[in-house]
């Protein structure tokens, strides 16, 4: 009988504490938006990571929030089905954060069945006496749970994450070829690395606002070929977007270009253009065309 383990380890917490950056140091690639900014994760995002006789599906979800529109339901939704679809819970806390930020939350996981590992971010930030505290009181809350204090930052204790998931992942066949590192296509990274430089790039709710959306993606013999459009919610924004004379629009679109080719190691010939979705947030029927699902 096969011994190979593989599994599903879904990562969940608050906004900002940390998870992308996580999981990008997990993987080895960059697939997650990672910025200063809260909520830069919409999306459940994928990515696999494989040894010999294991492979891991991780997946980044959306920061837990208490949603005050559409959108944000379905980043919420997604949150849910990965608490409920996991083999095995990274649950990520940081040294800042309150830790019944979101109580509901940690209720949820007292009650679950699948092993939770719970990773205390941002120690280097930290004392050892604030660090010692924070285990403690996470071992009242969540007894059943292995804490890791760590830093994905400065990629402190990342091998004892992946020990202990690897020693905890079901024995089972590998769910994706051993090739592949993310279930995400080319032009998802595409629309990410732009929405990215505009929570760089821009202030205040402009990022909120925003999306973007890659209408067209060839693939040449020595480039790819990107048309993206950035849907925002009113006029004013639009403006702001392409800044004057197109100088900030114009900024993004170099960033993601550079980022893309990156990504991608080939040549990117990038066109961005910005139009006007007052309703996109709210409109069920455009959120299913962005990839949200109800």
């Amino acid at each position: 009988m096969s011994s190979h383990r593989a599994g599903f380890v879904n990562i969940i917490g608050n906004p900002n504490v940390g998870k992308s950056t996580l999981m990008n140091a997990l993987v080895g690639e960059k697939l997650s938006i990672v910025t200063a900014k809260a909520q830069t994760t919409r999306h459940r995002i994928m990515g696999i990571v494989n040894g010999e006789d294991w492979q891991i599906v991780y997946s980044d979800t959306p920061g837990i929030l208490k949603p005050n529109y559409r959108l944000q339901e379905s980043m919420m939704n997604f949150v849910d089905t990965a608490i409920g679809d996991a083999d095995i819970i990274l649950y990520v806390t940081d040294v800042i954060e309150k830790g019944d930020k979101n109580a509901e939350y940690i209720a949820k996981l007292q009650k679950i069945d699948c092993p939770v590992i719970l990773v205390i971010n941002k120690i280097d930030i930290s004392t050892q006496e604030k660090v010692v505290e924070l285990m403690q009181w996470w071992k009242e809350q969540l007894p059943g749970a292995v804490i890791i204090p760590a830093s994905a930052q400065e990629r402190f204790n990342l091998q004892s994450i992946l020990d202990e998931i690897i020693a905890r992942l079901p024995v089972a066949p590998a769910w994706y070829d051993k090739d592949t590192f993310t279930d995400r296509n080319l032009r998802f990274f595409a629309s990410e690395i732009i929405r990215e430089k505009i929570f760089l790039n821009y202030g205040e709710e402009i990022p909120y606002s925003c999306q973007v959306e890659i209408e067209a993606f060839h693939e040449g013999e020595d480039r790819y070929e990107i048309s993206a459009v950035i849907y925002v919610m009113r006029d004013s924004q639009k403006g702001i977007i392409i800044g004057k004379g197109g100088a900030a629009l114009k900024k993004v679109g170099t960033q993601a270009r550079i980022d893309m080719e990156d990504f991608f190691q080939k040549k990117v010939f990038l066109s961005t253009f910005v139009k006007v979705d007052p309703d996109w947030r709210e409109n069920r029927k455009e959120l299913r065309r962005f990839g949200y699902e109800f």
